[in-house]
């Protein structure tokens, strides 16, 4: 869900197999709905949160939308594009930096 000012203006759910569409991740929906009810792809004042690691076309998608911060509950150690398998956030060549944060539970015991 993409939030701003408090408020979710986006949701998003994974379609690929329904829509027969690789691009059809739950990031991508609530990235489109988002910039759509903004009237721009510019989001640059929210915040997106989602349960699992964004993989690297999602994480693309949200640099060039501008996002200040991505928050996610759950690492993929298979795709994750935010520190499990590369991380494109910590990019520092890219025109825009975004702030990750991982909310997973459990937390890190170490940590604890």
């Amino acid at each position: 869900m993409l939030v701003r000012d408090g408020r979710v203006i986006a949701t998003g759910r994974n379609a690929p197999v329904a829509r027969c569409d690789p691009t059809a991740h739950a990031e991508i929906a609530a990235l489109r709905s988002a910039a759509q009810r903004l009237g721009n792809y510019r989001l640059d004042d929210c915040t997106l949160y989602v349960t699992l690691e964004p993989c690297p076309m999602c994480a693309g998608a949200m640099l060039h939308a501008r996002l200040p911060r991505v928050v996610f509950g759950a690492a993929d150690e298979k795709t994750g594009a935010a520190g499990s398998v590369v991380d494109l956030f910590a990019e520092p060549l890219l025109n825009h930096q975004t702030e990750i944060r991982a909310e997973c539970w459990p937390r890190n015991a170490a940590q604890n």
